[in-house]
């Protein structure tokens, strides 16, 4: 008889949990079993490393094999566990020695030759084997992204063959160094692309640093996904922590690139997407288009025509900054702070004001139009405005004119850093995440101001939702021009960015 027990890991949710991969040899007919809830993928694996374990020039044993994967009420999925069963095979049979299996985690799947295929979730897993004091031996294909977790010790590896050298003292496997990528380059779009706009440019601004929703409002080619598309370029560079949090959930889906770490997720699904495509889902659950957002930016574009029950799903991530999934057998959290940014047109056709005079829509195909997103997501997004028609003497005016009045992403993101700085040292988060009691102590309003939101109040019929966020959104243009007081000019511009509560 001849028993190996080796660590790997499960993914469930955002979550890695300790896998215990125990290998089992003993007498009677040849038979390979695995137990502990492994899905058709884990099940595969009896083929796969029985190939790899001969291509690699080792014996497989003729004995009773079986394979326990524990917990046995944890699922298992993914071909990740090809490697460490492969592994306790070959220690249970004495062909590598045993000693220094409990160091190391393993993960990865095997093809037929015994080379090492990429995995899904190797910055996920390496997180929790890092803080388990635990190496961790993965494809060589995956071991750049986990190893952008400081200080964890990752072993590339692109066979079979070289983790037994390694575990056997032979040939020592080099230890992966990740190189990070740059948050931004010479080739990212910027501000200054979008010509005239003011107005939109300023509302653009204050999301940014405030970290407000932000709905667009504008006929066809005003420039209104341009504008969105340039909202990450405003934003302050991610902290180590946020931008591994980010590039786990990515690397749960596959997505991930290593150009793309320190950057700020920008999404922009299609319109015909799904409810489990925005939220995530699936039996196994996985994150979907809110939480591969996460420290980034969500743009909904055409939102009207967004399935209604689809543009539902929002209302809680929004508010709360996390997505639960409850499934029959399994529940999963992931996180979803995004900053969400939607688009779309003032009328079925779309030229509602504009110059050209091309709209014939009734009030009545307006007002469906409209009503297709409810009441409460409206209420939800911060700013509301008008992103309108520009003449072309205005256009040729901004491209031959004045260059420096287009100010670039680099001179806006500066004084957006600077507004971030002030309300972290204020109140240690950004004003959009402010809670009701906080709200009164850091939005304190003099008389004038005061005088002006109670005015607004009653005229616009605003929920106590939409009185809340104008006073954080007022509170974001005071920390842009330098003031700790909110005065009614803060308060006005604030209410201008509420569009549709003034029709």
């Amino acid at each position: 008889m001849g028993l190996a027990v080796l660590h790997s890991r499960a993914l469930s949710g955002f979550d890695a949990l300790p896998v215990e991969v125990e290998v089992n040899l003993a007498g009677g007919l040849p038979a390979f079993n695995l137990v502990g809830l492994p899905e058709t993928e884990v099940k595969e694996s009896r083929d796969r490393v029985r190939a790899a374990i001969q291509n690699a020039r080792f014996e497989f044993p003729a004995r009773r094999i079986t394979v326990n994967l524990a917990p046995a009420d944890l699922p298992k999925e993914s071909a990740r566990f090809d490697l460490p069963i492969a592994l306790g095979v070959l220690a249970a049979t004495g062909q590598i020695p045993k000693g220094t299996l409990p160091d190391y985690e393993f993960a990865g799947e095997l093809a037929l030759t015994g080379d090492l295929r990429p995995i899904r979730g190797a910055l996920a897993m390496t997180l929790k084997a890092h803080r388990d004091g635990r190496a961790f031996v993965l494809p060589a294909g995956s071991a750049l992204e986990a190893a952008l977790v400081r200080n964890a010790v990752v072993y590339p590896a692109k066979s079979l063959l070289a983790v037994c050298a390694h575990l056997a003292g032979r040939e020592a496997l080099p230890r992966c160094v990740a190189t990070e990528g740059t948050a931004r380059d010479d080739n990212d779009v910027d501000l200054s692309d979008v010509r005239g706009q003011a107005a939109a440019k300023r509302a653009l601004e204050v999301a940014a640093a405030g970290g407000h929703s932000l709905l667009m409002i504008g006929p066809p080619g005003t420039g209104k996904s341009m504008l969105a598309q340039r909202l990450p370029s405003l934003l302050p560079a991610l902290c180590e922590d946020d931008a591994l949090e980010s590039a786990a959930i990515q690397s749960l889906t596959g997505s991930f690139r290593q150009g793309e770490w320190g950057r700020r997720p920008y999404r922009a699904p299609h319109h015909t997407a799904s409810a489990v495509a925005l939220v995530g889902g699936g039996s196994d659950p996985r994150p979907g288009e809110i939480s591969l957002a996460h420290h980034g930016v969500l743009f909904l574009d055409e939102l009207p025509e967004w399935d209604r029950k689809v543009l539902e799903v929002l209302r809680e991530p929004i508010e709360s900054g996390r997505i639960h999934i409850s499934r029959a057998a399994r529940h999963a959290t992931f996180p979803a702070r995004f900053q969400f940014v939607a688009a779309m047109n003032p009328c079925p056709c779309g030229y509602l004001g504009h110059h050209s005079g091309k709209c014939r829509c009734t009030p009545d195909q307006i007002a469906r139009y409209r009503g297709r997103i409810s009441g409460p997501l409206i209420d939800r997004i911060d700013l509301q405005i008008e992103v309108p028609a520009l003449p072309a003497d205005a256009l040729s005016m901004a491209r031959g004119g004045n260059h420096a009045r287009l100010e670039s992403s680099a001179i806006v993101r500066e004084r957006v850093a600077r507004a971030c700085e002030r309300q972290m040292s204020r109140q240690g988060k950004a004003n959009s995440l402010l809670q009701p009691r906080e709200i009164e102590r850091w939005c304190a309003l003099d008389e004038d101001g005061e005088a002006l939101i109670k005015n607004a109040f009653a005229r616009l019929s605003l929920s106590a939702r939409a009185y809340h966020r104008i006073l954080k959104v007022a509170r974001t243009v005071a920390d842009l021009a330098s003031s700790d007081r909110l005065a009614a000019r803060h308060v006005a511009e604030a209410i201008s960015y509420r569009r549709l509560d003034r029709t």
